[in-house]
């Protein structure tokens, strides 16, 4: 149930669906009696959509998350590598019967080099389908095919299918693998969405994480000072910014993260 109300409550509130349908709700008042509030919410739309769109807003939004974990440096001694999911449609694989890669392709692209950089450790990828509509294949699907294609024998793969959301890969990943204490695991996911997934893995009683962040949309802190050249680039980033806000507090709010804004812990 959680997870269909996350996303139908996201659709409406995401901010590009919402300036929309103010935009629309404005021009349907500039009919009727209302139609001063009418052109108050066309403007208040048109406004939404520039800025969101075209100012730096979206970079300033989406910074914070992803310079929250640094990527480590140095010799590491891991136990194992997680690979979150979300870097494969699996509305287009299950038609297409090949892999076919999102936005944020670089949860699997980087696969190769830590493999070669861990020879020893298990890979998990951990992600069933997490979208409401029905779909021919999972993400473990595409994600097999692809750590086939890239020459990872078998027995070094282990594929969680079952997850849907964040919550639900730290939940069944650590019920597959049953971590012991004191081993340390390699998290892989895009830098904007690894606060929240450190504080998830981190609820459901995962020790020893190393963030392991990946797919940065930003070059760093001087693109807060960076607009975009289209409208729709800028209101992609700024939703993807936007939910994972609004993700990191319903989790707070409904127990499933450890902390509102996770930190990296002490060394």
């Amino acid at each position: 149930m959680f997870f269909v109300l996350s996303k139908i409550g996201f659709f409406f509130i995401q901010p590009s669906n919402a300036l929309v349908f103010f935009g629309g709700l404005g021009a349907v008042l500039l009919w009727s009696r209302w139609s001063r509030f009418g052109r108050w919410l066309c403007g208040l739309s048109l406004l939404g959509l520039a800025v969101c769109g075209l100012s730096p807003a979206a970079n300033v939004l989406i910074l914070p998350l992803e310079e929250r974990f640094p990527r480590p440096e140095g010799q590491l001694d891991i136990d194992g590598i997680i690979v979150l999911g979300g870097s494969l449609d699996t509305i287009v694989m299950g038609e297409r019967k090949a892999p076919a890669l999102t936005s944020a392709a670089e949860r699997l692209t980087i696969v190769p080099r830590l493999a070669r950089q861990f020879p020893d450790v298990p890979i998990i990828h951990t992600g069933g389908h997490g979208l409401l509509t029905p779909a021919k294949a999972s993400e473990a699907d595409g994600a097999s095919a692809l750590f086939e294609d890239f020459g990872l024998p078998s027995d070094r793969v282990i594929l969680e299918d079952k997850s849907r959301n964040t919550y639900q890969n730290a939940l069944f990943t650590k019920r597959l693998i049953n971590p012991e204490p004191g081993q340390k695991w390699l998290l892989v996911t895009s830098a904007y969405h690894m606060p929240r997934s450190i504080g998830v893995f981190r609820k459901v009683g995962w020790t020893g994480l190393v963030a392991y962040p990946v797919d940065w949309r930003t070059r760093g802190w001087e693109d807060t000072k960076l607009g975009f050249s289209g409208v729709s680039n800028g209101l992609k980033r700024f939703d993807i910014a936007a939910r994972e806000w609004i993700g990191l507090a319903v989790y707070w709010v409904s127990g499933r993260t450890s902390a509102l804004f996770p930190a990296p812990e002490p060394v």
